[in-house]
């Protein structure tokens, strides 16, 4: 046991102890985006008399930076500002693709599956089957912080396993496995969205869809829940011994109903993914191009709608079985409960489009990506090591910032623009930040999860604390960022698409 005292704290616990008093001198992201927009005025005043100039890489023509503390920039920062939230990609595609997981979340859905999953899963397999979950598990968002790793941990105890290795293994695959999926989630409709804004100040053809990352996304699901596996098996279990405390934590079973409802909307999503296939594969199928291909055709185009009515037929499907839903009127309350949830984003994404649209109408990101570029070819780093080092720099930044979104937000506008001058696909930029973000959430102390993980810790030791969390979480963020950018560096030298029609280089 690691005891919480100074004397007795290893080099890693003195760091992360370092890092949750900086970090929590960081302010909220939407003010931290505040002053950063406020910052980014002053700025472009400052640059600006300087005379400073740079060829637009996607214009081809000369020009200056411009500054926001002026009549143009004032005009600017006042006419474009509902513009600029409104405009704004992610907010949208978040937000739609919400309305349907929101509705399957709230109907009971995607945690009835999640614990089906892992009650049912053969003992050998058990703990690939909680890896398994806590990744699928961002379909769900934040909730998977709270349904997986108390479930596993009573899973594990019912097996005679260490409960504390089984919270252990559901809170990595929901942590640090936060953006891998087999299916569209709201993380690929946010992360591209961002991507696709600041793209588009470099090249307006410049567009990141939210299926760009997705066949590298899937195979991460199967990779991360046999690492996570392995991790659990052979170096935390081992790592815990054996457990003598109390058993008496019994789990809610599922009911017969609850049963039946995921019956039924399995059917439903059968019959839905063959209908799209029908309209997708058949001859003159109107969601594939003109060629017949899918690279690029409506059916990618429209991923978030047909996404959206998926999880919205699943949901109604699974409501009216296990009676959630009685009348019409509760599938638009259950939506609307559902945005309520997605206040806090909002009013980030606000801030953030601010921040993003300053930088852009300045010119500081044009500047600053040339100059970046013209320094990274300078020195010869412009292959693979340029981006793992992208990947090392972004999951010590997550340490001190939580958010994905918020930190995305921040990082985009610089690297994006600047690796695209490498030609480097925006795209292959997004994923190797995806890689670093999840990796290293499950040691963040900024994480607003772990004192509500440590908490279902002292369920099964009371004399645990966040030196007992954070050690045995620190295998699996390690573990995982080192074999995922391994596998990122293979996947690469392979040439392999990363998403349909989707490779390293523009």
């Amino acid at each position: 046991m690691i005891k919480n005292d100074t004397v007795n704290k290893g080099v890693m616990l003195r760091f992360l102890d370092m890092v949750e008093k900086a970090g929590n001198k960081l302010p909220h992201p939407f003010l931290l985006f505040v002053y950063l927009s406020i910052g980014m005025i002053l700025l472009s005043a400052v640059v600006s008399q300087l005379g400073i100039t740079v060829v637009h890489p996607g214009e081809g023509k000369e020009v200056a930076i411009k500054s926001l503390i002026s009549g143009e920039g004032l005009t600017f920062i006042l006419t474009s500002m509902v513009g600029n939230f409104t405009g704004f990609k992610p907010l949208g595609l978040v937000l739609g693709m919400m309305l349907g997981i929101g509705l399957a979340q709230k109907v009971g859905l995607i945690q009835t599956f999640m614990k089906k999953t892992i009650i049912n899963a053969p003992p050998k397999l058990v703990t690939y089957a909680v890896i398994f979950t806590g990744v699928l598990g961002n379909l769900a968002s934040d909730a998977a912080f709270i349904i997986v790793p108390p479930i596993a941990a009573m899973v594990f105890l019912t097996l005679g396993r260490h409960p504390i290795a089984g919270l252990a293994a559901g809170f990595a695959g929901v942590g640090a496995g936060f953006t891998a999926n087999v299916i569209i989630a709201g993380t690929d409709a946010l992360l591209s969205g961002i991507s696709t804004e600041v793209a588009k100040n470099v090249d307006k053809s410049l567009v990141v869809t939210p299926v760009d990352n997705w066949y590298f996304m899937s195979f991460s699901v199967l990779m991360l829940m046999i690492v996570g596996a392995w991790i659990t098996e052979k170096i935390v279990e081992p790592k815990l011994g054996t457990y003598k405390g109390p058993n008496n934590k019994e789990m809610e079973a599922i009911t017969a109903k609850e049963s039946k409802g995921l019956r039924n909307a399995g059917i439903a999503a059968a019959v839905y993914v063959l209908l799209v296939s029908l309209a997708t594969f058949l001859p003159g199928a109107p969601l594939s191009n003109e060629q017949g291909g899918l690279i690029p055709s409506p059916l990618l185009d429209g991923i978030i709608p047909i996404t959206l009515f998926f999880f919205i037929i699943l949901a109604v499907t699974y409501g009216v079985t296990v009676g959630k839903i009685k009348r019409t009127e509760d599938v638009p309350k259950f939506m609307g409960e559902s945005m309520k949830d997605m206040s806090g984003f909002i009013i980030l994404i606000f801030a953030a489009a601010q921040f993003i649209s300053y930088f852009e109408w300045s010119n500081i990101g044009v500047w600053i990506a040339v100059s970046g570029a013209e320094f990274l070819k300078s020195i010869h780093l412009t292959g693979l090591p340029v981006i793992v080092g992208f990947i090392f720099l972004t999951a010590v930044l997550n340490l001190f910032i939580f958010s994905g979104s918020a930190q995305w937000a921040l990082m985009a506008p610089v690297f994006i623009p600047m690796f695209a001058l490498l030609e480097y696909n925006p795209a292959f930029v997004q994923l190797a930040y995806r890689i670093a973000d999840s990796s290293t959430n499950v040691i963040t102390p900024l994480n607003p999860y772990v004192p509500m993980v440590l908490a279902f810790m002292k369920e099964y030791d009371k004399k645990s604390g966040f030196g007992t969390l954070f050690s045995v979480m620190i295998p699996y963020a390690l573990i995982f960022l080192i074999i995922w950018t391994l596998t990122f560096i293979g996947w690469t030298l392979l040439g392999l698409p990363i998403g349909p029609g989707v490779e390293m280089k523009l």
